[in-house]
């Protein structure tokens, strides 16, 4: 019992240690950051050559993740600030043992055909790496086609929904180049950003927008320049769904349909090579087909499966410099991370001293 109750008891606090108010600054600041870079903004740089000429290697952007819902962390036992891989020392910078499910918040738009788009790489689903959906590697593309809708390319032009998608104004793919023997002048290609090789004594490869075919045509040593096109019926193996009865390129491909959730399909020989990877991998579930054609999903036999998320089609502005979509397939919506925003510094490591900044990029909007 406190017998001197009459007296007043002392609020001083004891003050803390410097130490102490380093350490409390320090976890403050970094669960703000960690804040802002998971629900808010992220900042991405551009590592390769595929989204060309929209995107330059060096650009480094802000993507929004508040744009399409910000996505609730998946794997939260992580350390802060890198990815899916512990620099210099390496190995993984998270705990698989604790997963929470896919959740996102309200967002202020959905996806819409031609953003440029933030997602998960999905095949890092796959042996050696199974990284979890948040941790596997960042790709940057443009989304072509979303849910619902039918894709389809004919000589490289893509169709979405019947209807012809111009590839951006930036966009660029490759093109055949006959000349009279002489050689280019060297600066005016390179001032161009053109990447060329010479395939022959008179014959190039250059890989450019479509806007830079007129000014390549004046060259007075130009005689002969087309579009270069696999032609269709000519398989290749990489592109997707990867199956003999799809005799299909990257530049003749489809048609296909882009899955979209509550939508109904018939399990057939045609549509389960198709979408096997989307209802295994990406929807959890067991499917095998029996040696008489019975398709069997989670051991009940069934010929429709409705899918349970929204996917979409990716490709980059490099029509025949990108790994996407036409290589493997759809990107389902929990692998989805943001919307690129605008481009806030451009760095050339190829420029000379006083020109690695790309000074005209700064600031610069991504359409």
């Amino acid at each position: 019992m406190n017998w001197k109750f009459w007296q007043k008891k002392s609020t001083d606090k004891k003050k803390k240690s410097p130490l102490r108010e380093w350490v409390d600054a320090i976890v403050f600041a970094t669960v703000a950051a960690s804040l802002i870079r998971g629900l808010v903004l992220e900042p991405y740089v551009i590592p390769t050559g595929s989204m060309e000429k929209t995107l330059l290697i060096g650009d480094f952007l802000f993507v929004s993740k508040y744009s399409y819902g910000s996505r609730t962390p998946m794997t939260p036992i992580a350390f802060p600030f890198v990815h899916n891989s512990m620099p210099l020392i390496g190995g993984k910078s998270y705990w698989k043992g604790l997963q929470w499910d896919y959740h996102r918040l309200p967002g202020i738009t959905h996806i819409k055909r031609n953003d440029v788009v933030v997602f998960n790489f999905p095949m890092e689903a796959d042996s050696p790496l199974y990284h979890p959906v948040d941790k596997r590697e960042n790709f940057i593309k443009r989304c072509v086609a979303i849910a619902g809708d039918t894709i389809k390319i004919i000589n490289r032009l893509l169709y979405v929904n019947g209807k012809p998608s111009e590839a951006p104004i930036n966009s660029e793919t490759t093109y055949f180049i006959k000349t009279d023997g002489s050689d280019f002048n060297t600066k005016v290609v390179q001032d161009m950003r053109i990447e060329g090789e010479r395939i022959g004594e008179y014959d190039f490869i250059f890989n450019m927008p479509k806007a830079d075919i007129e000014k390549v045509k004046s060259f007075n040593n130009v005689v002969k320049i087309e579009a270069i096109n696999r032609p269709k019926g000519e398989a290749n193996v990489d592109v997707f769904p990867h199956h003999p009865k799809f005799r299909w390129n990257e530049d003749n491909f489809g048609a296909i349909i882009i899955p979209k959730q509550g939508m109904k399909i018939r399990l057939d020989s045609i549509s389960v090579p198709i979408y096997k990877r989307a209802i295994e991998i990406y929807e959890g579930n067991k499917l095998a087909i029996a040696e008489n054609g019975d398709v069997f999903i989670n051991d009940k036999k069934t010929n429709y499966y409705t899918f349970k998320m929204n996917y979409y089609w990716m490709m980059g502005d490099n029509r025949h410099n990108s790994l996407d979509s036409r290589f493997w397939g759809f990107v389902p919506e929990d692998h989805i991370v943001g919307k690129a925003l605008f481009v806030w510094m451009s760095w050339d490591k190829n420029g000379s001293f006083f020109n690695k900044i790309r000074w005209n990029r700064l600031l610069r909007g991504i359409y």
